[in-house]
């Protein structure tokens, strides 16, 4: 086996994050299904740009997040997505890169440009997200560095991804790649609307064994198995799922396997400010204690902890060092 180089990598979309707070009725003035991620196009895309109020801009992606939240605890972090040869192209790879994660895959140079993801924050901490996917669909097989993901300890992969057939081609190859190597693949479900449009491959993936470890939100759960009963869908998932870990919000997560199912609690905050990327920092906590061996009750904590720093500011990205924050609470990566 060859020797590991990172502790998790993760590919996904690589999309510029553009955040504004705003009013519940913005959202009914301009057709959005609160909480909902909806994919737009470019006229779109621009339309709703001019209406935001002062934004925030930064790189983001909901398994970039995560990578980033992986280095943030002092973990080793590479990420595979694409960008176009543009200027938010360049913004993104500069960001990644200094957030200490590797990042190598080669931009487009024609195409559709670098994507973005316009993000509206209701005062109750909701976030309601449109998608000009971009560039980031053209990820292809050829992008996967058959070197790179089998010195990953863990390669973690976005459902939001798996739209596109070259993506979803290099998602599997990743994936025999990665345990060719004797290593783990993790899947996150991404999004309610995403599950009901691929519920059945998801399945699959799973059933399959193709990924090792599955993380969901309760929501994204329940449409999975078409079930308003949570505990009817996690019996479900005990039998689908190798190991999984399903997050409910203030409630915490639950951590499951066949043979167990293991609550753990959420990590007090001050004040929910903005949930974007709560899901994302939560698997990146849980990931990193999966690359150290942790047991369940401890990767549940660092991905209850990670989720509870990004949840009490705007934007999907730690704004301080995961790690001190892990050390200062008494847990050590």
């Amino acid at each position: 086996m060859t020797s590991v180089q990172y502790d998790v990598l993760g590919i996904g979309n690589a999309i510029v994050d553009v955040i504004a707070q705003t009013e519940e009725d913005f959202l009914v003035k301009h057709g959005m299904q609160k909480g909902a991620m909806t994919l737009i196009d470019e006229a779109r895309a621009a339309k709703i740009y001019e209406a935001m109020g002062p934004t925030i801009e930064s790189s983001g992606g909901s398994a970039a997040n995560t990578i980033v939240g992986v280095a943030s605890f002092g973990a080793r972090a590479a990420f595979v997505g694409k960008v176009k040869d543009d200027t938010l192209g360049h913004v993104f790879g500069h960001d990644i890169r200094a957030s200490g994660v590797a990042f190598e895959t080669k931009p487009a140079s024609d195409g559709p440009a670098t994507a973005c993801c316009y993000v509206l924050v209701t005062p109750d901490g909701e976030r309601t997200m449109n998608t000009y996917l971009g560039a980031a669909q053209n990820l292809r097989p050829a992008d996967i560095d058959p070197d790179q993901i089998g010195r990953a300890a863990i390669t973690y992969l976005e459902g939001y991804l798996w739209d596109p057939k070259d993506a979803k081609d290099a998602f599997v190859k990743a994936a025999k790649i990665a345990h060719e190597a004797g290593r783990r693949v993790a899947l996150t479900l991404s999004d309610a609307f995403c599950v009901d449009r691929y519920r059945d491959e998801f399945l699959d993936l799973m059933r399959k064994g193709t990924v090792d470890i599955v993380f969901a939100n309760e929501g994204e759960l329940k449409s999975l198995y078409q079930t308003a009963d949570f505990h009817a869908a996690l019996g479900q998932l005990r039998n689908d799922a190798k190991f999984a870990a399903v997050t409910r919000s203030e409630q915490g997560c639950v951590v499951v396997t066949a043979a167990s199912v293991t609550p753990v609690p959420a990590f007090p905050i001050d004040k929910l400010v903005d949930t974007t990327g709560a899901g994302d920092l939560f698997a990146a906590g849980f990931l990193v204690g999966l690359a150290r061996q942790a047991d369940h009750t401890t990767c549940g904590k660092f991905g209850a902890l990670a989720a509870a720093e990004v949840i009490q500011h705007i934007g999907a990205r730690p704004q301080q060092s995961l790690k001190d924050l892990a050390a200062a609470n008494g847990l050590r990566v």
